[in-house]
């Protein structure tokens, strides 16, 4: 890259030079074979360099894709590793950051190569030009040149502060749309829709002011190339009387300008631009990326608990910082080996309660513990949350079935029998067959996540509507199943036999939530009983 770098900058060491030679010795002086000859030379150093230009072009591409892969595969990679331990596809942000930040990343990247290589061998190149040219003009071109350059380069790190602040705006603004989105039933249930609705217009405003304050500091951009680029130029015409009176001639002075208006400002103009823009998003890409890959691929200081009891205290947790709670100081205790069924109208809050549980979702008040351990601190390993919409990837059913496992080989048809999904393996022609997320229902999916659950090594199983989509009998089979595995069993119900299977049940009914039997909620629970007798019966 450096060696075709020194010939696609031929043209920014001749030019003022030939530009000089065709006026004084050529064109000035009677002899238009002179000045031809020079803008000739002149032309094919041109030549030479759009060769080398191309060189450039394709040794920065070779640069650049390789950092991108690498960049991409720790996103990927990163975004698979979380999003498998909780046996849920990746989320808004992380979308958002393996798509938009790895290609800012790459295309900021190429950009500063290019921006910084180019200047760097045109300033040199036009300096040389110049001291060779007239050493008389140096003095008058290379202090503002040099104060432009250290403005800009003093502007770097409050530019960088700007991007950083406008990006991670952004993110929010991405990830608030995307939770709007997917919890409308929930939000509309609660009749939150101004509420919500404010919270997201906040994180546009947010952005909004974070573009602005950017914008200024940019400005600080046009300032500094008006010092280091445009000031040369002026100061050179200032100085032309002076000049004159030094021996300095005019086809010099225009020789000069030429190197200046073609060569300087421009590479100067392209530095401030991709440098302002490219290397500041540049670091602020990579780092959003891998340090959000690397809080993504584990808790900070993660522990596996020997029990898997579930205990609440005085928790409450809401859609926003000042959003009405969903969930109000709630006590809950679910022994290890336990198997509790929650219920409760539609958007009251129960999927809430499973991310609290899981430690995917922090309380704003309370505490959550999974064993004594604080539950977002729980290795990721140690529990599983399968939600209503079941993610499969594309890939072998055994990839699929298999990639929560750490056996060497897992036990998968003794997996598939006991939750069910033996026929629809066959079906699909076996383990080592190719599947199509697109090709499944609803509840194939489902029994493909929760097979793929029953195999994991976790021993808290959090099913928040998991098997919405199977008949009754297949979702008790997959619960009786899961019942009889080692650990505790968290179902958010969907069919009132889900709750007569369980040990415990939690009604959630939007005040104070009632905690009991099934046989005793009825009993005791008019909400219950009336919730229970709307319910479908199984058949």
């Amino acid at each position: 890259m450096l060696a075709w770098s020194v010939v696609e900058a031929g043209p920014a060491l001749l030019v003022g030079q030939a530009v000089a030679r065709a006026i004084g010795d050529g064109f000035a002086a009677g002899r238009p074979w002179v000045g031809t000859a020079w803008l000739a030379t002149l032309a094919l150093v041109w030549t030479v360099a759009a060769v080398g230009a191309r060189q450039v072009v394709l040794a920065v591409a070779a640069t650049v894709e390789p950092f991108r892969d690498r960049l991409l595969t720790e996103a990927v990679s990163g975004t698979l590793r979380h999003a498998a331990t909780e046996g849920r596809p990746p989320g808004s942000a992380a979308v958002a950051r393996v798509n938009l930040q790895v290609e800012l990343a790459r295309d900021a990247l190429a950009a500063l190569v290019t921006v910084v290589r180019s200047f760097a061998f045109t300033a040199v190149s036009v300096v040389v030009g110049l001291a060779v040219l007239e050493p008389l003009v140096l003095p008058w071109v290379l202090p503002p040149f040099v104060a432009g350059l250290t403005l800009f380069v003093a502007s770097l790190p409050a530019l960088a502060r700007r991007q950083r602040a406008y990006l991670l705006a952004d993110e929010a603004t991405v990830a608030a749309t995307a939770e709007m989105i997917g919890g409308l039933r929930d939000i509309a249930a609660c009749g939150a829709e101004d509420r919500v609705g404010g919270a997201v217009r906040d994180r546009v405003a947010t952005q909004e002011a974070a573009g602005r304050a950017l914008a200024r500091v940019t400005a600080l951009r046009t300032v500094a190339l008006t010092v280091g680029g445009w000031a040369p130029v002026l100061l050179l015409l200032l100085a032309v009387p002076w000049l004159g009176r030094h021996g300095v001639g005019a086809a010099m002075v225009i020789g000069a300008l030429t190197y200046l208006t073609q060569s300087l400002v421009p590479a100067f103009g392209g530095l401030v631009r991709g440098v302002g823009v490219s290397a500041v998003r540049l670091g602020v890409s990579v780092d959003r990326v891998l340090t959000a890959t690397t809080a993504d691929a584990a808790p900070a200081s993660c522990t596996t608990p020997a029990e898997t009891d579930v205990r609440l205290r005085a928790v409450t947790a809401a859609y926003g910082p000042d959003a009405v709670p969903v969930i109000d100081e709630l006590d809950l205790d679910v022994p290890s080996g336990g198997h509790l069924a929650v219920v409760g109208p539609s958007g009251i809050g129960k999927s809430t309660l499973a991310a609290v549980i899981t430690g995917l979702m922090r309380p704003r008040d309370g505490t959550v513990e999974i064993g004594g351990v604080r539950a977002d601190q729980v290795d990721p390993s140690a529990r599983v949350l399968i939600p209503q919409e079941a993610y499969v990837f594309r890939g072998t059913v055994r990839e699929n079935l298999g990639y929560l496992t750490r056996d060497a080989e897992p036990p998968f048809t003794q997996a598939m029998e006991r939750i069910g999904s033996a026929d629809l393996v066959a079906r699909l022609g076996g383990l080592d067959a190719e599947l199509d997320p697109g090709a499944l229902s609803a509840g194939e999916r489902q029994l493909i996540a929760l097979t793929r659950a029953y195999l994991a090594p976790a021993r808290l199983v959090v099913l928040d509507e998991a098997t919405c989509h199977l008949d009754p009998a297949a979702e008790a089979r997959a619960e009786t199943a899961f019942a009889r595995r080692p650990g505790t069993l968290i179902v958010v119900a969907h069919r009132i036999s889900s709750a007569r299977r369980a040990d415990r049940v939690l009604l959630m009914d939007g005040t104070r939530p009632h905690h009991g039997t099934h046989d005793d909620l009825i009993r005791s629970s008019p909400p219950y009983a009336a919730l229970a007798g709307r319910w479908r019966p199984a058949r």
